[in-house]
């Protein structure tokens, strides 16, 4: 059951010039949906992205690298759902290399200019004949009005397609950002058991557009944690196709924060709708951690909490047991940490001050706020002027019962 997560109607999901989307039923690992996405991008377009860091990075992931450091332009996108092609060697390398000669000759353009994705079962060979075969399905299927439906056909475990669109006028222009992402579980950074595609049809610098995607992704992908597990297939994709007039050459442009603003703000609701959507997920929790003596001290406290076990049943329970809050602040890794000078609140109910259960807190007031679909942790060091903040969700029987059922 997602939490509050809005799914825009289709006449409010704008496409981006330059970008065309098709997509086909390749049978990767379950007859009848579409399980392949092709992104064919205009010439000229700029694409950056960031990826996973878990040591065992998929096939794809490999390959994306490779052929975004040869810089030849990417000119497609293939995503295909139901098999990671993650842990299989270098089999899986050949296959993902090999989708990328194929799509090319379909195209008309290099391998290098294919960037390859996968998501779904680890270390299962991908299918690559049955892949390969729909093909030239989704290329003729392409239309540069399916980000919706590519929204459903990228899902996993997810229960709603993730998509963001809106138009934003920056000096004389008006421009579109259009994206899609999917992921439920295996959610932690860096990024996500996550695919995250954002496009533009402003005019972007390539390496400018590669700071602004790792930036972005910080802010955002990096921000979201649902169980603790780093996949093996995390990828994050920006591309600005420069169909707009708009063009943005170096962060001294006038226009260039209203843009970075506009991708950031969607990729925030794309990760956002992650958690929200996130397996078995009951409650959307927001972790803010102030008054931190660094950023790096206010993230370990924010994930420590966020990715507690305990505190997260708690939540799905809705019951205040709000010692479990304290506890995960106390294993974050602070080691010269006071906790006099933790200041603690559940929503608007200061909970915790001066190491100790605060004289005016009352059961019911927590009662009150853990019963609530969206909840706001707050949580001051008492150390400086840092502050960051983590979005997260409980553990719900029907987590343990999506994880253990994942493959049958």
């Amino acid at each position: 059951m997602a939490v509050n997560l809005y799914i825009p109607p289709e006449s409010d999901i704008f496409p981006v010039a330059g970008i065309d989307i098709g997509m086909a039923e390749a049978g990767i690992r379950k007859a009848n949906r579409r399980d392949l996405t092709v992104f064919r991008l205009a010439e000229g377009s700029s694409v950056a992205g960031v990826f996973t860091r878990n040591r065992f990075r998929a096939a794809p992931v490999q390959i994306c690298e490779t052929h975004l450091a040869a810089g030849q332009g990417i000119r497609a996108l293939v995503v295909n759902t139901g098999n990671a092609n993650a842990g299989t060697g270098e089999s899986g390398l050949q296959a993902a290399a090999q989708t990328c000669i194929e799509l090319a000759g379909i195209l008309g353009v290099k391998p290098q200019q294919i960037l390859p994705f996968s998501t779904g079962v680890i270390l299962e060979p991908l299918p690559l004949d049955r892949l390969v075969a729909a093909l030239p399905q989704a290329v003729a299927a392409a239309t540069g009005n399916n980000w919706f439906a590519a929204a459903h056909s990228i899902m996993t475990t997810d229960t709603q397609p993730k998509i963001v669109s809106r138009r934003v006028t920056l000096g004389q222009h008006t421009i579109t950002v259009t994206g899609i992402s999917k992921g439920a579980g295996m959610i932690r950074p860096n990024m996500a058991t996550m695919l995250g595609f954002l496009a533009t049809d402003a005019g972007v610098a390539p390496e400018l557009l590669q700071d602004m995607t790792r930036a972005i992704a910080d802010c955002s992908f990096n921000r979201i944690t649902v169980d603790g597990d780093t996949s093996t297939n995390d990828s994050f994709i920006i591309a600005a196709t420069g169909k707009s007039p708009l063009r943005i050459e170096s962060v001294s442009d006038p226009l260039y924060a209203g843009l970075y603003d506009a991708l950031a703000e969607a990729a925030a609701e794309l990760a956002q709708k992650i958690v929200r959507d996130a397996e078995g997920a009951t409650k959307f929790m927001t972790i803010k951690v102030e008054e931190a003596g660094n950023a790096d001290e206010a993230l370990k406290v924010a994930y420590s909490v966020a990715q507690s076990p305990l505190v997260k049943t708690a939540f799905f329970a809705s019951d205040p047991n709000l010692g479990r809050i304290l506890c995960a602040i106390g294993y974050a890794g602070i080691d010269d940490l006071d906790v006099r000078n933790i200041r603690l609140w559940l929503g608007d109910v200061l909970v915790a001050s001066q190491g100790e259960r605060h004289p005016d807190y009352q059961e019911a007031d927590g009662q009150r706020v853990m019963q609530e679909a969206e909840i706001v942790v707050r949580i001051a060091l008492g150390r400086g002027d840092a502050a960051d903040t983590v979005y997260t969700c409980d553990f719900s029987h029907e987590y343990v019962s999506i994880n253990a059922d994942y493959r049958s």
